[in-house]
């Protein structure tokens, strides 16, 4: 028997329904999800019921994970990818995991790689990749690299709340500052001011543009969806801060979830461009493997009474189904909800004088120059 106030269940199936004695979903204070649902390559599932052993303060305990960090020796840090509906072909994730916590992240099922779930396991159970600085260094020096720009946040926040202990993208951003190397920033959380000193003369030469992620401007269903991001206020504060010291900001309205956020769309778009967003974009909210289920979990603890109907209209969306993995619609979906959220966004992006398509930022390569290779003499010249 297990002795941490809960006994544990097993089964050899995990598509078999064993939900008949589960406990009712509860949200859990600042986690998005609200289970370790197991991953797609796992042939066990674990289930915690509550034996009567031990008292509720001990219960409550064992149901709010902690965040663990790990830390390990990263084999390369630069990511290549070739899709054709993302603007960049390189990005570093100095973390695995993010502490965030948003419910609706599209990295979540990556988790599942690293046997673990993708569900509070993805916010939870982090992983710090510390020789990141080190290899970059390493991977930038090399004879054929060609330089294009790096985008940092494309699976996992890099100013996520682990960031100011283990400090990987100020590093980063030290490297790629010496280097005169472009890159792009995504990210929730206001932590990104701290490096001002070295992204506004990287702004001067055009070697960076910030984004910045803003879902919502209701605090209430922000702390539901994103809970440990900063509030979306505080998210708009930096945009104004970055913009006013010369960097060059974008917000993402992303995802968008139709009877959610859908209805903050203008406001979101409105007040970062009053604060001094230059470009904006959005992308439907994309649910691959694990995510579909999580999702519906998440619906079921905080708007049960309108989940039926969210699922429907997500499903309008990707041809009757939860997701489909096509290039051409992944991001935007398609039919008539998909429309009217492209027309909206065109109408709002247009009358708030957004950059168009063709004239954001073009960020500088010319500049860059590679590393130079550690020497036991030194830098004696």
């Amino acid at each position: 028997m297990q002795h941490d106030g809960s006994a544990f269940r097993r089964s050899m199936d995990v598509s078999e329904d064993n939900d008949t004695r589960r406990a009712p979903l509860t949200r859990i204070k600042g986690r998005g999800a609200a289970t370790n649902r197991e991953g797609r390559f796992e042939s066990t599932r674990v289930e915690r019921e509550d034996d009567g052993w031990f008292p509720e303060d001990d219960l409550a305990a064992v149901a709010r994970p902690p965040t663990q960090v790990t830390v390990e020796r990263a084999r390369s840090i630069i990511s290549r990818n070739d899709s054709p509906d993302i603007a960049f072909t390189q990005s570093i994730n100095m973390y695995r995991g993010c502490e965030h916590g948003c419910f609706y992240c599209y990295a979540r099922p990556t988790h599942s790689y690293l046997n673990l779930s993708a569900g509070l396991d993805f916010e939870t159970k982090l992983t710090a990749k510390s020789n990141a600085v080190e290899q970059l260094r390493v991977e930038l020096a090399k004879p054929g690299y060609v330089c294009s720009p790096i985008n940092l946040g494309a699976n996992t926040d890099p100013y996520q709340p682990i960031e100011r202990e283990h400090r990987l993208t100020r590093g980063i951003l030290e490297v790629l500052a010496e280097c005169a190397h472009p890159l792009t920033l995504i990210t929730k959380n206001a932590m990104v001011e701290r490096d001002l000193d070295l992204l506004a003369p990287m702004a001067k030469q055009n070697l960076v543009q910030v984004f910045f992620s803003v879902t919502s401007m209701d605090n209430l269903l922000s702390s539901k969806m994103e809970p440990r991001a900063s509030a979306p206020h505080r998210r708009i504060a930096a945009i104004r801060r970055l913009h006013e010291a010369g960097v060059p900001v974008g917000v993402f309205v992303a995802p968008i979830i139709p009877m959610i956020n859908d209805r903050d769309l203008e406001a979101v778009l409105e007040a970062a461009r009053e604060a001094g967003a230059s470009s904006a974009s959005y992308t439907i909210v994309r649910l691959p493997h694990e995510l579909k289920d999580l999702f519906r979990e998440w619906l079921a603890v905080h708007f049960p009474e309108r989940a039926t109907h969210v699922m429907s209209l997500v499903q309008q969306m990707r041809g009757g189904q939860d997701y489909v993995a096509d290039f051409r619609t992944r991001m935007r979906g398609e039919g008539v909800f998909a429309d009217l959220i492209r027309r909206r966004i065109k109408i709002a992006t247009q009358r708030l004088g957004y950059l168009g398509r063709n004239e954001d930022v073009a960020l500088d390569t010319t500049q860059f120059r590679p590393p130079r290779k550690p020497s036991p003499q030194g830098e004696l010249f």
